[in-house]
């Protein structure tokens, strides 16, 4: 048990070195990350919205409702 924690214990010293050599970005760039996602997530919405209409509209002519 002791190995275990012992190398928990490397494992998190090696973490926290790579996260120190991570290029953070600014916040400009966080800024612009975050519209391109939310416009994606729009327009992905819109999409299936669109979708979902025309096969409700295909099915129902389908069933005769």
């Amino acid at each position: 048990m002791k190995d275990f924690f012992a190398k928990f214990k490397g494992y998190l010293s090696e973490v926290k070195g790579e996260a120190k050599r991570v290029t953070w970005p600014d916040k400009h760039e966080l800024y612009d990350s975050t519209v391109v996602v939310i416009a994606f997530i729009f327009i992905l919405a819109v999409t299936t919205f669109v979708c979902d209409k025309v096969i409700q509209v295909v099915v129902n002519m389908i069933a005769g409702a």
